[in-house]
């Protein structure tokens, strides 16, 4: 099975559906000629019964899911119908991404039909505008040659599952660091957030917990940023919106002496996630490293191996400039993975890439629209799904189309035969 069609199959069910197709089509003819036996007056055998064509490929809904005499979902209906939400989601959430990409890379096909220096050299100007990174998109042509001359790949139409197939290869290069976040039952979990005034931190914040909340966790949110008053409220305005306890004191407080209360908080609540907000004041790296610094400290002290995770917060629409306050970060706090914001907002969705290949911290969210549920857990395939999709599903029916008429034409062939 080729890359792209285990994508689309994936994320609209089309495997399954052919599937159920199949069986009753045989079924079906089995009844028919039972019945053409058992009925004197009907020609038999003469021509070959027309057979209907199998309905085209709806995705599956909730109502349509197979449940037991219990009233559950299989756990098969339920992985489906989560993918192609899942698929759908990413798809809608890239869109800008997506019609940049293959746009670009549509054109720089048309444009060269031929697998030469030219095409690479072309090939790279677009990722780099696209903001995947300049040592990213360096490593990712040296591959596509190698894999041309290996493949001996003469059209550079013939590259265009090898690019996206390339992509996933890139992110998961690194097995050491996963996406999956480190978040254990049994334990209070605390999630230390940073990143940069006017990212989306304090809405990030209240939309995990909102979906931690649906997980039936118990959740409680700490107002460490103590440098804005304005922060306080808003981060008050979240708990009060999903139903989570806010822990803060007043603006100019010691950020330290928040986390300390949360912690106890926390603790005697039976909380099972602790999101702890920070100031983010770059333009004084000094300060920002001994008040994070000092806020672990008081973590570890209560708990020895938090803060479990350490996400750093970065706004997609900034392109580079994103890049470069990761670093930031990553020089004064260890930062354990990343949460991209606003990714539907902007035309340069191989930001993602970049982050994960020249600074090796996955990412672990994405936010994908304005809505609660809008902030997905990230997974590369999703990610090339919906940045490809178009691109993808156009594939895939054109090869479908090509195998059914390579066939139609071997079965008239054959039946040319059987006549001579």
């Amino acid at each position: 099975m080729s890359f792209f069609k285990r994508l689309k199959d994936k994320f609209t069910g089309q495997a399954k559906e052919e599937k159920k197709h199949e069986e009753p089509q045989e079924s079906t003819q089995l009844e028919d000629l039972d019945s053409a036996e058992s009925d004197d007056h009907q020609q038999q055998f003469d021509q070959p019964a027309e057979q209907p064509e199998p309905p085209k490929k709806k995705p599956k809904k909730l109502s349509e899911a197979d449940f037991d005499e219990d009233g559950l979902i299989s756990i098969e209906d339920f992985e489906e119908i989560e993918a192609q939400k899942l698929g759908a989601k990413f798809k809608a959430g890239l869109e800008k991404s997506r019609q940049n990409f293959q746009e670009q890379l549509n054109n720089l096909i048309a444009r060269y039909r031929k697998v030469d220096e030219d095409f690479f050299e072309a090939l790279e100007e677009m990722l780099i505008t696209a903001d995947v990174g300049f040592n990213t998109v360096m490593e990712l042509v040296d591959e596509l040659r190698d894999e041309a001359k290996r493949r001996n790949i003469q059209e550079t139409e013939d590259l265009r599952e090898v690019i996206v197939e390339k992509i996933v290869e890139i992110y998961h290069q690194d097995d050491e660091h996963s996406e999956v976040m480190n978040l254990e039952d049994g334990r209070l979990n605390v999630v230390l957030m940073v990143g940069v005034n006017g990212v989306g931190k304090t809405t990030t914040i209240g939309k995990l917990a909102h979906r931690y909340q649906a997980e039936g966790k118990k959740v409680m949110l700490a107002a460490g940023d103590t440098f804005r008053a304005g922060a306080i409220r808003q981060l008050q305005v979240w708990g009060e919106r999903v139903g989570v306890d806010v822990i803060s004191q007043s603006e100019g407080s010691d950020p330290a002496a928040v986390v300390y209360d949360a912690m106890n908080a926390a603790k005697h609540k039976g909380v099972d996630i602790l999101i702890v907000d920070t100031a983010g004041r770059l333009q004084n790296k000094a300060n920002l490293m001994n008040e994070l610094e000092k806020m672990k400290r008081v973590i570890g002290r209560a708990i020895p191996d938090a803060p479990h995770e350490s996400l750093l917060c970065l706004d997609a629409t900034t392109g580079q400039n994103a890049l470069s306050q990761a670093r930031a970060f990553k020089e004064v706090t260890d930062v354990s993975g990343i949460v991209l914001t606003k990714l539907d907002g902007t035309a340069k969705g191989g930001i993602v890439l970049a982050i994960r290949n020249e600074l090796h911290i996955p990412v672990k969210y994405v936010g994908l629209g304005e809505r609660l549920d809008d902030l997905q857990p990230f997974n590369p395939e999703s990610y090339v799904y919906g940045l490809f999709a178009d691109m993808i599903e156009q594939n895939v029916d054109a090869e479908s189309e090509e195998s059914d008429q390579e066939g139609e034409d071997a079965t008239s062939e054959t039946e040319g035969r059987s006549h001579e």
